[in-house]
């Protein structure tokens, strides 16, 4: 679509009572992201009430309507989903506005590839509007859904605003607050209000304003408080200690509701698997919702099924599991297959599948297994009926995402009740034992060894295809790993790829291949909301190392060696073996040492020519890399995992900024 440009809808697709709206965009740096947000008009252009305001602070509507899903990654960067029932919209909302807007100082001109799709709810993409030369603001309208008589058109807009997102929403009517000072004055009394009990929908974050003080000798009513949206982050309190166990001794195991002792086969561990994650998924609507709600569910009344018989043919099939939503009278279905214990899915089940749930008008058909889903690269391959009227629609869950998601809602987010967070934390134990089969991507491949090799004894050539094999195990890793870690912490963490625009996945992964077999080394970078730069992982397959980085820019003002000393200061309990390296303008190598030498001698972090110019400093911790293939102890995927853990909890954390800022005002005041 070009500026300005309009469709129907339903001139796509007879599909569109739901649809999915993404934006993306990538970053030069790798560094730069921008946050979603939507806004339901009425006749008037405006919004019916702050309600009608959905960004990061209150991401769902409580009628099911509109659902932020948050970001997915791409191959050249991120996207943010936005789930839409159009038909559970109000009937005197005529216009929904469909935004993104960045923080502080950053502009959208310092972004690539902006751009916004729409897909039915069978997953069809159905437009795209690409917008070329943003200039220098900080809000964009992307593009809006609007009403002609029964049906809704798409627009596409491409309005900046210099204003940011406090001013586009004030355009439309929202009494915001968006005051920084008054923000960071309200943290105690927000954090407060995040330790209470959630509800079971999130809200959103409201700022409320204290009455005057009335003249001496008058008695003045109370005035009611006025709540109005904030568009500063929530903060979220980490979660309390645990309460201490009733326990003799360590080897007393808690009494658990799924257990894990009996599972002796892999169909064991299959059916089990099914059913505990669809029964929680049916007593836990959040997370049964945010499970379902990137594949086009609506938002409704859940219930789920194992082991259901469904007539095919001759021989009747039995899908691992159903999943049902019922809203409005009518009916979302999706069938899911299930694989445990890194067992591969097989092609003509799932096409049974598909074809099964084409016949009955079922939605989707789901497949769970440990392995993750790469972009361009399907796991299994089906044939999809284009004549048939009704689509299904084909999506894949890894067990590792799955898990991600009860993390994030027990950690940091909550569910509504205390029942409800110890169900989910029952499902949290099952799925990481063991025993379970459910530990996620956990096998690099049969190509793993004898690439290995190949490296060591420099007999791989480029184009050998186990070559792309390790390339594609590894991708799925490192999307592993940001699941995994952004669990625990409670924020984004995402691949950082640097692609151009257009660039098929399969050419790209081809080329990481090729250079697999020139350097020896397969490499990623993490974006970890938050961090001063981009966590970079390295697997040197000559030397059998892990390296893990990161680089931190130097201050726009101050002297070098206040720079050195500062630093050294602020890794006072980072590790002893920790590399911290110089970097200095058009040199390959700076002044490098390890933070234990460097401790009493900040100065030798300064290059002996002052006139060269400090970009600034890469921190770096080595491990051996595992041997084995698996998630084994001394296998090379759990060395990754605990790579990548040990250096952002022991180094990263330290590090709020480039050194300066508020960090160099608190260490002033604490000297």
């Amino acid at each position: 679509m070009t500026m300005g440009s309009n469709v129907a809808l339903t001139a796509l697709s007879e599909n569109v009572g739901s649809a999915i709206v993404s934006l993306g965009w990538s970053s030069p740096t790798g560094e730069g992201d921008a946050d979603v947000s939507v806004l339901l008009l009425d006749g008037n252009g405006k919004v019916r009430s702050d309600a009608d305001f959905y960004f990061y602070n209150n991401p769902v509507a409580a009628d099911g309507s509109v659902q932020l899903l948050g970001k997915e990654p791409t191959a050249d960067g991120s996207e943010d989903r936005i789930s839409f029932d159009l038909t559970a919209v109000p009937a005197d909302v005529e216009r929904i506005v469909v935004a993104a807007s960045r923080y502080e100082q950053a502009r959208f001109a310092e972004l690539d590839d902006l751009k916004v799709t729409l897909a039915d709810a069978g997953g069809e993409s159905l437009l795209r509007f690409v917008i070329d030369d943003p200039g220098p603001v900080s809000a964009i309208i992307f593009g809006e859904l609007y009403r002609r008589g029964t049906e809704w058109k798409f627009r596409a807009v491409g309005q900046g605003y210099e204003s940011g997102l406090a001013g586009l929403a004030t355009d439309f009517g929202v009494d915001i607050e968006d005051d920084e000072a008054e923000s960071e004055a309200a943290v105690a009394e927000e954090s407060v209000a995040v330790t209470a009990p959630p509800d079971t929908q999130p809200q959103t974050t409201l700022e409320a304003v204290p009455a005057p003080r009335p003249p001496a000798g008058e008695e003045v009513a109370p005035k009611k408080r006025t709540a109005r949206p904030r568009t500063a982050k929530k903060k979220v309190t980490p979660p309390r200690a645990p309460v201490k166990s009733l326990a003799e001794n360590e080897s007393w195991k808690q009494a658990r509701l799924f257990p894990v002792s009996a599972l002796k086969s892999d169909r064991d561990r299959e059916m089990r698997s099914t059913s505990v994650l669809l029964s929680v998924m049916a007593q836990v609507p959040r997370f049964g919702r945010r499970i379902t709600a990137p594949f086009g569910a609506p938002s409704g009344r859940m219930e789920t099924f194992t082991e259901v018989s469904l007539p095919h043919g001759d021989t009747p099939r039995r899908p691992d599991g159903v999943i049902r939503v019922e809203r409005a009278g009518k009916l979302w279905t999706a069938l899911v297959e299930t694989k445990t214990n890194g067992n591969p899915l097989k092609s003509d089940q799932v096409q049974a599948y598909m074809d099964i749930a084409a016949r009955r008008g079922y939605e989707a058909v789901i497949t769970l297994s440990n392995d993750v889903a790469l972009e361009g690269s399907p796991l299994v391959d089906v044939k999809i009926d284009r004549r048939r009227k009704h689509q299904v629609a084909l999506w894949h869950l890894s067990w590792a995402e799955v898990a991600h998601q009860a993390q994030m809602l027990i950690r940091h987010e909550g569910v509504g009740n205390a029942a409800r967070t110890w169900l989910l934390q029952d499902l949290l134990h099952y799925l990481q034992h063991e025993n379970s089969g459910c530990h996620g991507f956990q096998n690099m491949g049969s190509a793993w060894v004898p690439v290995r090799n190949g490296i060591s004894d420099e007999t791989l050539c480029q184009g050998d295809p186990r070559a792309l094999g390790v390339v594609e195990s590894w991708e799925r890793l490192i999307r592993q790993v940001c699941l995994r870690l952004g669990g625990e912490l409670g924020q984004k963490v995402l691949p950082a790829q640097r692609t151009r625009r257009g660039t098929d996945p399969g050419a790209r992964r081809a080329r990481l291949a090729d250079q697999l077999c020139l350097e020896g080394r397969l490499q990623a970078k993490l974006r970890v909301e938050g961090a001063p730069g981009l966590l970079t992982i390295s697997a040197d397959l000559r030397t059998a190392k892990l390296r893990t980085s990161v680089e931190i820019p130097a201050p726009e003002q101050g002297y070098p060696l206040t720079w050195a000393k500062r630093l050294v200061r602020r890794l006072a309990e980072a590790p002893a073996d920790l590399h911290v390296e110089t970097l200095v303008e058009g040199e390959t190598g700076g002044p490098r040492g390890t933070l234990e030498r460097l401790r009493p001698e900040p100065a030798d972090l300064l290059p002996k020519d002052s006139a060269l110019r400090i970009t600034g400093f890469r921190l770096s911790l080595f491990k051996g890399m595992g041997s084995g293939r698996g998630n084994a102890e001394s296998g090379f995927i759990r060395s990754v995992d605990d790579a990548v853990h040990r250096f952002y909890t022991s180094v990263v954390v330290h590090l709020d900024g480039p050194v300066s800022g508020r960090a160099a005002s608190r260490e002033r005041a604490a000297v």
